[in-house]
């Protein structure tokens, strides 16, 4: 498979770390937080700070998308009328083509009521502040294998590891050895045909 092809197959864009962006209107202030996630619990971490944090705020949106496809994603509310905070945050990540992002908007009532119209064009250009005040960054969609095999087989897998650019992690080298590799979607299968050629070689996704 040519690189471009791999490239198309199994990377899609997210933010490299932390940013944030504002937006005000009327009194209101939109303060908003986008941040690198790849789970709910680190969507349900980042956002239970924020709560916590910003206690006195009126209420606490956000949206989030995950995995190299998006198919995992929210968006919450949080008390505003439905559709006005939460979809116009996601809508942002959507149109900046990113994944394994959350974005959280923390609004402070100033008094007067925006209505729907203002509250989605509010939450809308919050999002997009702290999007554009990120570094944008290519991911790599992969998975982790343990490679389990005899010491008279190192030097084949060693190789492989090699040959294929392997990151490893969690060597367990004795009698029998164990190594745990990280290989991009897109390899998997020249991976598992390799790996199997391997004499006493075993192989199970983590």
């Amino acid at each position: 498979m040519a690189k471009d092809e791999i490239q198309s197959v199994d990377t899609y864009s997210s933010v490299a770390g932390p940013s944030e962006g504002l937006y005000k209107e009327l009194g209101s202030r939109f303060m908003s937080f986008a941040y690198p996630v790849e789970s709910e619990e680190e969507v349900k971490q980042y956002v239970d700070a924020l709560k916590k944090e910003y206690h006195d705020a009126r209420h606490h949106c956000f949206a989030y998308r995950l995995g190299l496809d998006g198919a995992r994603f929210r968006a919450s509310d949080d008390g505003e009328p439905s559709g006005s905070a939460g979809r116009p945050i996601l809508g942002q990540i959507d149109s900046a083509s990113l994944s394994d992002v959350l974005v959280v908007v923390v609004r402070y009532f100033g008094g007067i009521k925006l209505g729907v119209p203002g509250l989605i064009r509010a939450y809308k250009t919050a999002t997009a502040d702290a999007i554009q005040n990120a570094q944008i960054v290519e991911k790599v969609a992969g998975r982790d294998w343990r490679i389990s095999f005899p010491y008279l087989s190192m030097n084949s897998v060693m190789k492989l590891i090699k040959d294929m650019s392997l990151p490893q992690r969690d060597q367990d080298f004795g009698v029998s050895c164990a190594i745990t590799v990280r290989v991009r979607l897109a390899q998997e299968s020249d991976f598992c045909e390799k790996a199997e050629k391997i004499e006493g070689a075993f192989i199970e996704t983590l």
